[in-house]
């Protein structure tokens, strides 16, 4: 897994965001819309492509992509 297949998930999900847009650096939730229903989308996501269990908690201290991206791939089983 690399941070730019990661973005691509993201842009994926979310019709609001344009492809090649989304950063590494970038605050995720700034990008967008936020609110709860986009939470539960990307926890969803990031279960379904990676098999990652994110808490909103995760969602909270993570202010980046690059801060989500870490947080998923501390947790993936090789």
């Amino acid at each position: 897994m690399t941070i730019e297949e990661f973005i691509i998930h993201i842009e994926e999900e979310f019709d609001d965001l344009k492809p090649g847009l989304l950063k590494p650096e970038n605050k995720f939730r700034g990008m967008f819309e936020w609110s709860s229903i986009n939470a539960l989308i990307l926890i969803a996501m990031v279960k379904t492509e990676y098999d990652v269990t994110l808490s909103a908690d995760d969602l909270i201290r993570s202010v980046t992509v690059q801060n989500l991206y870490d947080i998923v791939k501390s947790r993936v089983q090789e």
